[in-house]
């Protein structure tokens, strides 16, 4: 099923599919198993990634052993066992992923392209500003920090994480150079990060990260004591502005659910393919 309201652009899906496989390859070593890639990060900080659909393979389709082959690799070099895909590119992937014992999980894919134009900015309040952030910028490590305390405290209502444990986020991602792979690959141009600061302090950030004319906005985390005040579109149409400005012309995002995703819509972004992410099943709590 897609989170689209019709059938998505076939050429559409074939630039994301080119860019999924770019993207990691910045940061990551790609291994072939035929049908299957996998993304293996370099270094010991940065995101880890996953295994997905080699692009353009003309062999058979992946089946459950070549995703067990990928599994086993995983598991040999301690990585998550996770895959990743675009449901109405590799339908077929599907039944291989399940039979090998993963459950899938959608996600709404929503693009913003060229013919979409820009994204709505919500009024900001005083002594609030947004901000592209420089590989130097000394609120770069709360600004990384950020969405690992969002995602920690995953849901959209306000919580009480706030100063405190954000400091304490950004002290251990500085430490295990976390904020210098950041603020590496911003030098390098590979990827940009907006966040929004009041009185100095980051509330929200997020990132986007380009290739060629595509980009996809990921991260983007409020801390949880800020949340309801539209602070992530305000991240979000910064990056796209960002993105714009700099000849991108296909902004894309995956969003958590639908409720997430009608926030996105919004802001100018629709719906266009369903995202599927495979992993292991998790184990009931006693």
């Amino acid at each position: 099923m897609t989170s689209a309201d019709h059938a998505p652009d076939s050429a559409l899906l074939d630039d994301l599919e080119r860019y999924y496989d770019a993207a990691p390859r910045s940061a990551a070593t790609a291994e072939d198993f035929g049908p299957l890639t996998l993304f293996v990060r370099r270094g010991s900080t940065g995101w880890h990634y996953y295994a997905r659909p080699t692009p353009g393979h003309e062999g058979p389709a992946a089946t459950a052993d070549d995703v067990r082959r990928v599994l086993e690799r995983q598991r040999e070099l301690g990585l998550p066992e996770a895959f990743e895909w675009v449901a109405e590119q590799n339908p077929e992937l599907r039944t291989a992923v399940e039979a090998a014992g993963l459950t899938v999980h959608e996600h709404p894919l929503l693009v913003l392209g060229p013919q979409d134009g820009t994204t709505s900015t919500p009024a900001l309040p005083e002594r609030t500003e947004v901000r592209v952030l420089a590989a130097d910028a000394p609120e770069l490590a709360h600004a990384v920090a950020v969405p690992h305390v969002a995602f920690g405290n995953p849901g959209t209502a306000a919580g009480s994480a706030g100063a405190a444990e954000l400091a304490v986020s950004a002290a251990t991602l500085t430490a295990d150079g976390g904020v210098a792979r950041v603020a590496q690959r911003i030098a390098d141009g590979v990827t940009a990060l907006a966040a929004v600061l009041e009185d100095g302090a980051v509330l929200c950030a997020g990132q986007h990260n380009p290739v060629g004319a595509v980009t996809e906005v990921v991260g983007v985390g409020t801390l949880p004591s800020a949340r309801r005040r539209g602070l992530a579109l305000t991240v979000t149409a910064a990056l796209v502005a960002h993105a714009r400005a700099n000849g991108v012309r296909t902004v894309f995002l995956s969003a958590a659910d639908e409720d997430v995703a009608r926030i996105y819509r919004r802001a100018g972004f629709r719906p266009f393919a369903t995202a599927l992410v495979a992993e292991p099943a998790t184990e009931p709590s006693a």
